[in-house]
């Protein structure tokens, strides 16, 4: 397998902060909040690895009208198992997200979801989740409006693509996200061999190291579907055995 490139920089662990973030006074002062994007800080202020989190459970315990959460940053991120009616987006940010964080969202229920994006990240920067603690996102049990999903910008793309193709939710999506990651032609192959995808309306591979014999198999196989074909990356070979693949997304 293509090993993940080591990327320049400071080398932050996620570690799991305990702050809260909110009490109950916001939901008062702020009655019709309904978008909210939490962590917001431009690459020029702050690199997205080096933002530093908290617990943002009661964002959605104190806001159950929330239709949209976006959280950047997964350094110290803490997410619980929650219920939350209303939220139609939710988005996380990161150039490693914590593998409880990723468990947490599948053991959660968002009857109204109805996109979900992980920026998976790697392990250098606290992204340690495999392709086991996707396995409650993937049942979809507790996300029975979910038509966008997005599994992304991950150095084990090859993996996750092994298990979306025998995932149950796949075949209620109508976009399948796998870009920003390390995906090459054993995941494609798998997304191949796998369960039928010609029912979505979009599968999105940008930022992928499959070869133009693959890309070509994709393109015959899923016409009109497939998105960012063109948009493939080189792998490193530093005169040596190993292979390097880099995400889109990690310092």
């Amino acid at each position: 397998m293509a090993r993940q490139r080591p990327r320049p920089g400071p080398s932050t662990a996620a570690r799991r902060g305990q702050g809260r973030v909110v009490a109950a006074d916001p939901a008062v002062r702020l009655p019709a909040l309904r978008h909210l994007f939490f962590g917001d800080i431009r690459s020029e202020e702050n690199e997205i690895s080096w933002i530093q989190q908290s617990n943002v459970t009661p964002l959605l315990r104190v806001f159950p009208d929330l239709e949209t959460l976006i959280v950047k940053g997964g350094s110290m991120l803490i997410v619980e198992p929650v219920e939350h009616a209303a939220l139609r987006t939710l988005e996380f940010q990161s150039g490693g997200l914590p593998d409880d964080v990723v468990r947490a969202v599948g053991a959660s229920v968002f009857p109204a979801l109805e996109s979900l994006e992980l920026w998976l990240g790697v392990e250098e920067y606290g992204g340690d989740a495999t392709v086991d603690d996707l396995a409650g996102i993937l049942n979809g049990r507790g996300l029975p409006a979910l038509t966008t999903l997005g599994l992304m910008n991950s150095e084990i793309q090859d993996e996750i693509c092994a298990a979306v193709a025998s995932a149950p939710i796949v075949s209620r999506l109508r976009t399948l996200d796998l870009s920003m990651g390390t995906l090459g032609d054993e995941g494609a192959e798998a997304l191949l061999t796998g369960q039928p995808l010609t029912h979505l309306d979009q599968l999105v591979v940008s930022h992928h190291f499959m070869t133009k014999r693959m890309c070509d198999r994709l393109a015959e196989a899923l016409p009109g579907i497939v998105l960012g074909l063109e948009d493939v990356e080189e792998e490193d070979n530093l005169d040596g055995p190993e292979v390097w693949r880099y995400v889109e997304v990690s310092e």
